[in-house]
């Protein structure tokens, strides 16, 4: 392993300029995930490089696992070299987990099999992943969950399958976890009405899609098609029509927003997400418009303070942008940090509300 790959500091743009460099000097020390392909890469690949707006960073392949990617197939990234030393213990305790995802993720039992005590164990795990072991073993069964629904098509069989033991509990957050029943995001959401237009915007492309209950995604990009390609594969089997009168007051006032107007966007939401995600991204919203927070600030506002990066990933996968302002979440040395649609964007929108606030 090469001393570059030791560096733990890199921001998001110097990231993104060595994937662009391919430069393997920097192999370990992170790996990048593609959001329109659900795959993540170590920095070398040899693969075309995607679009920065669709592009995610992490520490280390198990948290881009957690997140619900897959492994690139060419250049192997969960067998690059291990840039933190705690990583090897992180990486033995979640082999652990996910060889038996039935079992409870007891700290005592892992630890006692990993070698370490259960402080030390619950201290290396929250620094690299930013989790505990218990919410690694909970995201990570609740995408085998997701995986057996959709090539099973059975809810029964994929609960079992995915580590869980009675189906009470998986049914009693099925909406927070999934925006629908099991059944039906297991076939696609057949039947699931989703009405969507892509509009021209000051960022470039603005997606707006609804359900009857709420607004399910806002996306940026330069791209209607692959705005729109991101939306037919997360609901593959949904009804999906482009419905820009049915969207008219949401996409209205977003677009007012975008064109500086400090109106709040108090606008319904229909998204699957965890109760964790849901607690970060409510949080978000108070917010108030020209004004930041840091990870760190949002992880002490929900009484998670050493859940920052968790409150990152929360913050990447946030699937209606400025609704929830994931722009306002800033590092906290004041730099910009990620952002699911472009750090440019985020800069344009803080710049923007900064202004406008000033006026």
């Amino acid at each position: 392993m090469s001393r570059a790959a030791v560096v733990s500091d890199l921001t998001p743009e110097r990231r993104w300029r060595i994937v662009l460099a391919r430069d393997r000097r920097y192999d370990g020390a992170f790996v990048y995930a593609v959001q329109s392909t659900g795959i993540y890469c170590r920095p070398s690949c040899p693969s075309r490089r995607p679009g920065r707006e669709h592009v995610t960073f992490f520490p280390v392949p198990e948290a881009a696992e957690a997140a619900g990617f897959r492994p690139c197939r060419r250049c192997r990234p969960s067998a690059a070299s291990p840039p933190d030393p705690g990583v090897p213990l992180v990486r033995t305790v979640c082999r652990l987990i996910d060889a038996h995802p039935d079992r409870p993720a007891s700290l005592a039992i892992l630890s006692a099999r990993a070698g370490v005590t259960s402080h030390r164990l619950l201290r290396t795990f929250k620094r690299v992943l930013g989790i505990s072991p218990r919410q690694y073993r909970d995201a990570r069964r609740l995408d085998r969950f997701k995986t057996e629904l959709r090539s099973r098509g059975r809810v029964s069989p994929a609960l079992y399958e995915a580590g869980y033991g009675s189906s009470s509990r998986v049914y009693e957050q099925a909406h927070a976890r999934l925006g629908m029943t099991p059944a039906t995001y297991s076939r696609g959401a057949p039947g699931t009405r989703i009405a969507f237009t892509v509009v021209p915007c000051t960022l470039g492309r603005l997606l707006v899609a609804t359900t009857a209950r709420g607004i399910c995604r806002v996306s940026l990009g330069s791209r209607a098609e692959e705005l729109e390609a991101g939306l037919r594969s997360e609901f593959p089997a949904a009804e999906l029509r482009r419905k820009r009168g049915a969207l008219a007051a949401s996409v209205g006032a977003l677009l007012r927003y975008l064109d500086g107007r400090a109106e709040p966007l108090d606008l319904p939401l229909d998204v699957r997400a965890t109760a964790f995600q849901h607690r970060v991204w409510e949080t978000l919203r108070r917010i108030p418009y020209g004004g930041t927070r840091s990870y760190a600030e949002i992880a002490h506002a929900i009484g998670k303070p050493s859940a920052a990066r968790a409150v990152a990933r929360a913050c990447a996968t946030n699937p209606a942008a400025l609704v929830v302002p994931c722009h306002r979440v800033v590092r906290a040395d004041g730099g910009l940090g990620g952002y699911r649609w472009g750090i440019a964007r985020k800069r344009a929108l803080l710049e923007q509300e900064r202004l406008t606030r000033a006026t």
